[in-house]
């Protein structure tokens, strides 16, 4: 007996805790490519079948599965016509009775971000079963991501046509494409997927202050991405040395300057937003002005003084702030979203993407699916026509009261 007359607890594994601690044990010296095997097995000893992962393509188009030993094959299913796009898009269980029993497609989530859909068939489920499906896949979404760090496989089965070494440069370069927090979530897409270059985002979320800055380096290929590449790192080294944002942009515009030619330059935007209290502060380098969505509806683009592009030797910037309500997103964008035209014919222009915000904000969806149905309309109105990158970033602050069971 322990202290107090109490019996000591009951240390015992029950079966479901088996299940997660074979996946625990294991993952620290588990080579990536036998991830499918320790999937399949886990999904066999819960009575499933045919156990599928399906990642994303970087055009995200398409879920793609995984070819490892255990898994089971298929074709790539369209993510906006396939009960495992409804499960990606909706970040929810997707249910689906078959013949032979009932096929459960399930999020894998990563911190907010998705790595693809889980499928398994099984005789039947309850309450017991889903609860235990639910912590395998978020264990094997952490698998996932960090065994992606040692291999390429999972870049080759994403990779749904030929990428371009600029491209490959940016996505080494980028972080989650999407985050979705309790206060706050960001979600962002770039255009053309496999051959983007000047392009890029990056964000941090640092306690209670969400870090963000967008880029666009000037001209195409590879001097493009490197710029970029510049331009970033020494973003990311200025924010982690907690200077304020328009000395980020003199370290930036110095960092370029001192690297690339006198008429080389980087346009940037860089954003700090208080989660606490939603104080949005901003610096614009040459950046489109970003556009304030409230209500499910473009209300005001956040026009503030710009400075000269980056390593173009600007003045120190004049800091921009603006308050949020609960539930407003930003939309940031590069030029290449708006001055995009067809032959012969006017750009796009910011009117057009007003219009389709609007008109996609009006379904009410998740930040993740707005920005990926975002991109995807503006590309078709634009012809499938992209001479220049074209980059978004939509940020939402979700206010103090958010919790983790918001619809995501």
């Amino acid at each position: 007996m322990t202290d107090g007359g109490r019996g000591d607890p009951d240390r015992s594994e029950s079966f479901g805790e088996e299940l997660l601690g074979v996946l625990l044990d294991r993952a620290p010296e588990l080579a990536p490519d036998m991830v499918g095997p320790l999937i399949a097995e886990t999904m066999a000893r819960l009575g499933g079948r045919e156990p599928q992962i399906l990642l994303q393509d970087y055009g995200q188009q398409q879920l793609v599965p995984l070819p490892l030993g255990g898994l089971a094959a298929g074709d790539p299913q369209p993510i906006d016509q396939s009960e495992a796009g409804r499960c990606f898009l909706g970040s929810r269980p997707v249910e689906v009775l078959t013949p032979d029993g009932i096929r459960v497609h399930l999020p894998l989530l990563d911190g907010g971000d998705q790595v693809g859909v889980l499928a398994v068939t099984l005789d039947g489920i309850d309450d017991d079963t889903r609860r235990i499906l639910r912590r395998i896949t978020g264990l094997a979404a952490d698998l996932l991501q960090t065994k992606n760090g040692y291999t390429d496989l999972f870049f080759r089965t994403r990779r749904s046509e030929p990428m371009s070494v600029a491209a490959e440069i940016q996505w080494s370069l980028l972080p989650p494409l999407s985050m979705v927090m309790p206060r706050v979530a960001v979600a962002g897409v770039l255009e053309p997927a496999y051959a983007v270059a000047g392009d890029s985002f990056d964000y941090a979320l640092n306690g209670d202050v969400l870090h963000l800055a967008m880029v666009d380096a000037m001209g195409h290929g590879l001097d493009a991405a490197t710029m970029a590449t510049v331009a970033i790192g020494a973003y990311r080294h200025a924010r982690r040395i907690s200077i304020e944002l328009s000395e980020i942009y003199l370290f930036m515009d110095r960092a370029v300057a001192e690297q690339f030619d006198p008429d080389h330059f980087v346009t940037a935007q860089m954003m700090r937003l208080d989660t606490e209290t939603g104080r949005l502060q901003w610096v614009n380098a040459g950046h489109p002005a970003p556009m304030l969505i409230r209500g499910h509806r473009v209300v005001r683009r956040l026009d503030s003084p710009t400075t000269l592009p980056v390593g173009f030797g600007g003045a120190q910037p004049q800091v921009s702030a603006v308050a949020l309500e609960p539930g407003d997103r930003v939309l940031c964008f590069t030029d290449g979203l708006i001055e995009e035209h067809e032959s012969g014919q006017e750009q796009f222009g910011e009117e057009q993407l007003i219009a389709w915000v609007d008109q996609l904000e009006q379904a009410g969806q998740g930040i993740r699916t707005v920005a990926r149905d975002l991109s995807h309309t503006l590309m078709r109105a634009r012809g499938e026509t992209t001479s220049d990158d074209a980059t978004l970033v939509l940020v939402e602050w979700r206010g103090r009261t958010a919790t983790h069971a918001d619809e995501v």
